[in-house]
């Protein structure tokens, strides 16, 4: 009688202990899609404010139309990207194509005087470092979790019932992985 009262203890502690490590497991899943999201509102951010430059720059910019059309395309990849993995590598040509775009305003002072198209760039700016701070903290969720399913006991619940590791998200530009050269 005391033995089965022991295993019966032994086997509610495990279904306890399971619920718990499954809990959590779900937790984090959770909080990973969350960061996801955090991501996504700041790129859809960065997606509108994209055609509100770009026109103001035209009316200064006449001779610039492969720039446009580098931007407007990059843009509807990011826009379309799916995964994270798609995202990424699609919001690094975006990436990219501003960048170029940045350069070529340098040349119009006109442009870079106008105060639609400094407050523009304000935005966009602003958008990037929220998107950077997002990105890190997605990618810090990732890591989280994906530890937790690869890591003794919790690997054997997160196979169990079919948890999945996540992708971070990477700079996949290789002009993003290089150090700014200053001179002076």
């Amino acid at each position: 009688m005391v033995a089965l009262i022991i295993v019966g203890v032994i086997l509610v502690l495990l279904i306890i202990f399971v619920i718990g490590i499954y809990n959590a497991l779900v937790r984090l899943r959770n909080q990973v899609d969350n960061a996801w999201s955090q991501i996504d509102v700041q790129l859809k951010r960065r997606h509108d404010l994209i055609p509100n430059l770009v026109e103001t720059a035209k009316g200064y910019m006449e001779h610039e139309r492969g720039t446009f059309e580098a931007i407007t395309e990059a843009r509807s990849k990011a826009m379309g990207a799916k995964t994270v993995s798609e995202a990424s590598q699609a919001e690094g040509g975006l990436s990219d194509a501003l960048s170029k775009f940045m350069l070529v305003v340098e040349n119009y002072p006109d442009l870079k005087a106008n105060q639609n198209f400094l407050s523009l760039q304000e935005e966009l700016t602003s958008t990037e470092n929220k998107i950077a701070f997002a990105r890190q903290g997605y990618n810090d969720q990732v890591l989280f979790f994906n530890n937790k399913i690869q890591m003794f006991p919790s690997n054997i619940i997160a196979n169990s019932f079919n948890f999945t590791s996540r992708d971070f998200f990477e700079i996949e530009s290789a002009e993003e992985r290089e150090v700014p050269k200053v001179s002076f």
